[in-house]
């Protein structure tokens, strides 16, 4: 039987060129200051983030520039850094007012000190404009409507804790999460986080969005995220610290920007999770464990061990399909024609498992993996291990040619039509990425590749996330990086999954490999994990929260894993599980996950990319004067944008809704109709009610009775926020 041969790496939408795009917004500006009451201000969509280099402001501006919401930093340590006062914050364009930014980032609620002009400056600014501040991390106590720790409340780690959403914080910015927000607790022996749960001030117009039982104290809760109303003014007080990474944050930065910009903002940020499963109907070669390679792949010497191979029975596509169904998730099967062949080939011309996947073919999603699965870089010389590419005489590599890789995917494309599976013929994932650059033996692509995919009107190529994490042009196609999961592709067993992962993460002299005391990004077990309990006790939970990070950063991405993954132990299945379990007991119904195809992920990257770009070269000028907003982009560059539910596009005649729902709010790629040259967009006068509302009830807060004062003490910043704790032995 022909078995697949690997190189012995591990698996380690939102459209018109146009110069202006404008949104018209049915908002009721907040009132402008006095001297210029005759003209409505303009309120620039950006965000001021003042950075004093800790962890928590820098999760907040990560959150703002992936999501491709403008933002500009002021970094305090500067010693050129611009003074904050009020010409920095506003100044007057074609007569007309303008505040500079939507809301403010503070890392505490005054980190200028006592008798700051910089943060009297802020204050008027944010009452003229009612422009809300957030506190990214401070101590909890009365200047910011609370009480101190002391009186009831609790100061000191939070990690394994379980934070809840209040029902305040459902029914406004958080209202895309169930309720729990767990925190990690990844390392025992390192403290992750550091908190002050507190209760409101007596007096004090504190509502907690977040809060914490606090411990000793049964049925008694303290606020870790809430808004504080004074003198006008608005903060998001968060006395919690964290890291761009954490889960905690994580699940809060959505809710933290929705908060900041009242949920109109430049930027979009979904939840995304898309599975594929390569090597369909081919034979996948199995560990050896007593060899420790992997007989009839490059890992092991030419001629050694003999192993029976792992394909996917019929029983086992049942499964998957049932799966599928049950779960709501869409795989892409991702496959190999001449598997199915090769297997008839041997077996009296039958293949049940063919039979089977295409009477479930409308369950899944199909990709082309060329036809029997060969590597389609340089010629691989096996003789040693490592492999090298082979030379030709005079030195120069020897490549596979142009003709072989196109036999390979039209070959592969003309199999699946001739079964009828559903096909989108310009996506293509080679077998192990070969034909892209592969370090060290190969560090370059191909130079046979993009004609090859030219002349199969290739567009969308995978490439694997752990070599290369941005997409790039290789010929007609654009890449699309893929998460590998640590699931081996080798592994059909719980057994020889453990066993190799205990060879690859296991010291030397604890009688591993050794690979991971000298491989880069890469970490050791602190002993072998238990053959009866390691798979699902460490090798489940640490894949589940890789997985899950992924999918809680706005990363369209897909992940990958083998259709012996599926076969005999299945043991790909817990993993996935347990993502969707998780995230369906964080998130509510509002926020599903986003599971679309290669092509369409690579879409997407393109247009968030030359959006992000723009954004980051300072290219793009949004800004609202009373119910409109105007946004400037380049030529040819969509704008991201998220709007209040029920926001309609007006077209030339008539409106059409705006963008898709999404965790309670409207977000799409904004561009202009037929015959325009911007995009009018109108809220519901439910939303415009509630804005006019909030501005109506912050200009009405009263005197806070406690003096703005800078933090009366050094807030604790635990290693593990500082220094990002591995999630487990491998980071990917």
């Amino acid at each position: 039987m022909t078995r697949i041969r690997r190189t012995g790496h591990r698996a380690a939408l939102l459209g018109s060129a146009t110069l202006t795009t404008a949104l018209a917004l049915a908002l009721t500006a907040p009132a402008p200051m006095a001297t210029a009451a005759a003209a409505s201000p303009r309120v620039d969509l950006r965000v001021l983030v003042v950075d004093d280099g800790g962890p928590a402001t820098a999760a907040i501006a990560d959150e703002l520039r992936v999501a491709g919401t403008p933002f500009t930093t002021v970094k305090l340590a500067d010693a050129g850094r611009p003074v904050i006062n009020a010409a920095f914050l506003a100044d007057t364009v074609d007569g007309r007012p303008r505040a500079k930014f939507q809301a403010v980032v503070l890392p505490n609620d005054n980190p200028f000190g006592d008798g700051s002009a910089e943060m009297a400056a802020l204050a008027a600014y944010e009452t003229t404009y009612s422009i809300p501040q957030v506190d990214a991390y401070t101590y909890a106590r009365p200047a910011v409507g609370l009480d101190t720790p002391d009186q009831g409340g609790y100061a000191g780690s939070l990690d394994g804790r379980t934070a809840q959403v209040t029902t305040a914080g459902k029914a406004g910015a958080f209202g895309y999460l169930d309720g729990a927000v767990p925190f990690e607790d990844n390392a025992p022996t390192v403290n992750e986080s550091w908190g002050y749960a507190a209760k409101p001030a007596t007096g004090a117009d504190f509502t907690s969005y977040v809060d914490v039982e606090i411990p000793g104290a049964t049925g008694q809760r303290g606020s870790l995220l809430g808004e504080y109303r004074h003198d006008g003014r608005r903060e998001l007080v968060v006395t919690f610290v964290y890291n761009q990474y954490q889960q905690q944050f994580r699940l809060l930065a959505r809710g933290i920007v929705n908060w900041m910009t009242d949920g109109v903002l430049l930027g979009a940020d979904r939840n995304y999770f898309a599975v594929h499963v390569d090597d369909v109907f081919a034979t996948d070669d199995r560990w050896d464990s007593t060899l420790n390679c992997t007989p009839g792949d490059v890992d092991c010497p030419p001629g050694q061990g003999q192993q029976d191979g792992i394909r996917m029975s019929v029983a086992d596509a049942q499964h998957a399909a049932q799966w599928s169904r049950q779960r709501g998730l869409t795989l892409d099967m991702v496959y190999n024609g001449g598997g199915s062949d090769q297997f008839k080939l041997e077996n009296n011309n039958n293949d049940p498992l063919l039979t089977q996947l295409q009477a479930d073919k409308s369950a899944y999603r199909w990709v082309n993996h060329t036809y029997d699965h060969p590597f389609l870089g340089c010629e691989q010389n096996i003789s040693v291990v490592p492999w090298v590419c082979a030379k030709n005489a005079d030195g120069s590599t020897k490549w596979i040619t142009r003709t072989e890789i196109s036999q390979q995917i039209r070959d592969n494309r003309t199999w699946g039509q001739r079964y009828a599976f559903p096909l989108e013929t310009g996506e293509l994932v080679t077998g192990e990425h070969s034909g892209l650059a592969l370090l060290p033996q190969q560090p370059t692509d191909n130079p046979n590749l993009a004609g090859a995919l030219t002349d199969n009107s290739v567009t969308s190529l995978a490439s694997d996330n752990s070599r290369e994490s941005t997409q790039r042009q290789v010929g007609p196609a654009l890449t699309v990086p893929r998460y590998p999961m640590n699931i081996f592709y080798n592994a059909g067993r719980v057994s020889d999954q453990v066993d190799e992962y205990n060879w690859i993460y296991t010291r030397k002299s604890q009688g591993g490999s050794g690979i991971c005391e000298t491989a880069a990004h890469t970490t050791c077990l602190d002993a072998p994990l238990d053959p009866a309990t390691g798979f699902q006790n460490y090798i489940v939970p640490l894949e589940k929260r890789i997985a899950l990070g992924h999918v809680l950063s706005n990363d369209p991405r897909p992940h990958f894993i083998h259709q012996s993954n599926l076969a005999e132990d299945r043991i790909a299945f817990p993993v996935l599980d347990g993502v969707l379990d998780q995230y369906a007991a964080l998130y509510a119904d509002n926020t599903p996950l986003v599971n679309l195809r290669q092509k369409d992920i690579g879409d997407e990257m393109k247009t968030r990319a030359a959006w992000n770009a723009a954004v980051a070269a300072n290219q793009v000028t949004a800004y609202r004067i009373d119910g409109t907003v105007t946004i400037q982009a380049p030529s040819g560059v969509r704008a991201a944008a998220t709007m209040p539910a029920g926001t309609r596009k007006s077209l030339v005649i008539g409106s059409e809704a705006f963008g898709s729902a999404y965790a309670g709010r409207t977000s799409g790629w904004a561009s202009p109709g037929v015959l325009q040259d911007k995009v009018t967009l109108t809220l519901p006068t439910t939303a415009v009610t509630a804005l006019k509302n909030t501005a109506k009830t912050v200009a009405a807060a009263k005197k806070s009775a406690a003096p703005a004062r800078k933090p009366a003490q050094r807030l604790p910043l635990p290693q593990g926020v500082v220094h990002r704790v591995p999630y487990g032995v491998t980071a990917r």
